[in-house]
């Protein structure tokens, strides 16, 4: 076998820079946790001033600090021997305000926590098995929602709704809406709050998810227009909706048609549903790009195994596209779909009766 040298060590820089990436993914999160980079963010510090800040111990923040740095993560400056550290504009506000349209350290927290269960995925991808979503470890459960809220939190009511026909006017008089695949409420909470004359009914199949998705409403004051059922996209309650909602969510489900089907029967004539997917192109060599390694990766790790693990027979994946989704919707019997908004990481549609 002939090696090319220069070919050899392109690959193994970017081996060590996955490496190394892979190792600081833990490091956020733990520096997340301790609130190292909100500290760090309210101005420069020396590690020792961090460390106090923080109530650390200092050679731990030291070594911390060190790593964060050489991954571009914080910004290190050296005078007369002495180190300081800082943030960024654009570092802090993607590492420490979680309301930001960016939240990195949720998005490491979620790849963690699918990551614990590469054993069992393993087995899957030997066997064909699935792996239900309710059978993840719970910091994936609470990674997925730091890494998606930020998004709805800075479009879902901003540019999303209001894209959609007619919609929003509604939702201000007063509309009744279901939210599909709610997981921990997120999406269903930020709606209560911009839109109060409203009453918003979540559901998801995964029971633990709906206990904490009601204590969060409860949290936020909006318990008494938000309520939750554990039931399936195929069974959840109600009928009349002026607006279903599913975020990221379709492409997981096992039997993504009979949900779709089940949304079209508890629609209003006049209803909508909206359906944000991740961002996707429809031929898979436009998707071999940063974005698609990240989505085909959690796919692999989270997404196929909970649709495997359902009756349906589906298995659409975190990089669907729209072609896909159309033909999913349009097969229910949906005479109308549109993708009417998108971001870099999701892409939103519209389908009506």
């Amino acid at each position: 076998m002939a090696i090319d040298n220069d070919k050899l060590m392109d690959f193994l820089h970017r081996f060590v820079g996955d490496l190394g990436a892979a190792l600081a993914a833990g490091n956020v999160v733990i520096g997340n946790r301790l609130g190292l980079f909100a500290a760090l963010a309210t101005g420069p510090a020396t590690p020792s001033e961090l460390a106090q800040r923080t109530d650390t111990d200092t050679r731990y923040v030291t070594e911390w600090l060190r790593g964060q740095a050489s991954g571009g993560y914080v910004t290190r400056t050296e005078t007369d021997g002495e180190e300081s550290y800082s943030l960024t504009e654009e570092q802090a506000f993607c590492l420490a305000d979680p309301d930001n349209a960016i939240f990195a350290p949720g998005g490491f927290l979620f790849a963690l926590g699918a990551l614990k269960g590469e054993e069992r995925v393993a087995e899957a991808v030997r066997t064909g098995t699935g792996i239900g979503w309710h059978e993840g470890d719970n910091d994936m459960l609470v990674g997925c929602e730091q890494f998606f809220r930020p998004g709805y939190h800075a479009n879902l009511t901003t540019s999303w709704i209001p894209a959609l026909s007619g919609v929003e006017g509604k939702l201000h008089d007063g509309a009744r809406v279901a939210d599909i695949g709610c997981g921990l409420g997120s999406s269903s909470v930020i709606m209560a709050q911009a839109y109060p004359e409203s009453r918003i009914s979540g559901s998801d199949y995964d029971g633990g998810s709906i206990e904490l998705a009601r204590k969060r409403a409860a949290d936020a004051g909006v318990a008494d227009r938000v309520t939750f059922e554990a039931a399936s996209a195929q069974t959840f309650d109600g009928s009349g909706y002026d607006l279903v909602t599913s975020f990221d969510c379709l492409h997981d489900m096992g039997d993504p048609l009979g949900a779709a089907r089940h949304v079209r029967e508890a629609l209003a004539p006049d209803g909508s549903w909206m359906i944000v997917e991740p961002f996707a192109h429809d031929d898979p060599s436009d998707n071999i790009n940063p974005v698609g390694r990240v989505y085909y990766n959690f796919s692999t790790l989270v997404c196929l195994p909970n649709a495997k693990s359902q009756a349906g027979g589906y298995t659409l994946g975190a990089q669907a596209g729209e072609a896909a989704i159309r033909r999913v919707v349009t097969d229910a019997g949906f005479t109308r779909f549109a993708r009417v908004a998108e971001t870099p990481f999701n892409i939103v549609y519209e389908a009506r009766p």
